[in-house]
């Protein structure tokens, strides 16, 4: 039974040999430890002075924090036997009330405004970038600014024939304007940033307009067209490389109004009908076109 407990009863002279063996261990780490405080001596330069510790380089951090909230705004619906509910204000403040199938989604998809416009007889688009203000920015800097709320920025790349774009900020809305050709001189578009005029309504919605300083600006009405496509305000659904859905007030159209440029350049499948003076244009799965068409009412005020 005794030697069960030589490891743990080690008494006698097992036990010194046991001290004694810790003891050195101790002196061999001591000797590396206080060495290696000597070695934290500050050097010394050639007149004597310290020399002081090179410091270690940190990551470089970025520059700029990019704030981009999203640039559409997803209304607020409500339930009417099976269908959703959602009213809307057009650029041109014409408020109306969209009914449509719940399956559409149309306020989970969100809404953004489009506007056409002339400067001095040139006509422009003003959009609001569906992936927000990075869109344009994409980090970097303006080339100058034409007002506190208007900046100029570079053309972008793969842009075709447009050309630099005039970002206006309304609230926690952004409008494009990209140029196009030979480009608004500097006059026109000074008094373009200066003259135009935005304003958030308590939903959510953008509502535009030319102020007296905004000489020879005229913004598109419902109904205006350029080569047959509708240029007037309209609300944009959706977007980016999804289904979309555009409503375009326009007194009188007919089946066979243009389709407006923004879902006629898709290259995809588009149905297009009007209901109560708006031509309703959607595209996406066959499925979804044919309930926006069937289906999609809209009720002025």
């Amino acid at each position: 039974m005794a030697d069960r407990f030589d490891v743990i009863e080690s008494g006698g002279e097992r036990g010194r040999r046991r001290w004694i063996g810790l003891a050195v261990v101790l002196a061999l780490l001591l000797v590396p430890a206080v060495s290696l405080l000597v070695s934290r001596e500050p050097e010394r330069g050639p007149e004597g002075e310290a020399v002081l510790p090179q410091p270690v380089p940190e990551p470089i951090r970025s520059l700029r924090t990019i704030d981009n909230p999203p640039n559409v705004l997803h209304a607020q619906a409500t339930e009417k036997g099976g269908d959703e509910v959602i009213d809307v204000v057009f650029p041109h403040g014409a408020r109306a009330e969209v009914r449509y199938p719940a399956d559409l989604g149309l306020a989970e998809m969100g809404v953004r405004p489009f506007q056409g416009a002339w400067v001095e007889g040139n006509y422009r688009q003003f959009v609001a970038p569906y992936g927000g203000e990075t869109q344009i920015t994409q980090g970097g800097e303006p080339i100058r600014n034409y007002a506190p709320n208007v900046t100029l920025w570079p053309r972008q790349a793969g842009s075709g024939g447009y050309g630099q774009v005039l970002m206006f900020a309304f609230g926690p809305w952004r409008l494009a304007m990209y140029d196009r050709g030979r480009g608004l001189s500097f006059e026109q578009r000074t008094a373009l940033a200066e003259g135009l005029r935005g304003k958030v309504t308590k939903g959510g919605y953008l509502v535009l307009s030319a102020g007296r300083s905004a000489d020879g600006v005229r913004l598109a009405e419902p109904g205006d067209t350029v080569r047959g496509e509708p240029v007037g305000p309209q609300l944009w659904f959706g977007g980016g490389a999804g289904t979309m859905v555009v409503l375009a007030p326009a007194p009188g159209c007919r089946s066979t109004t243009a389709i407006p440029d923004v879902i006629d350049g898709r290259g995809r499948p588009v149905d297009s009908a009007c209901r109560g003076g708006v031509q309703v244009t959607v595209t996406g799965p066959s499925t979804f076109r044919d309930q926006a068409i069937k289906g999609i009412r809209i009720a002025f005020e």
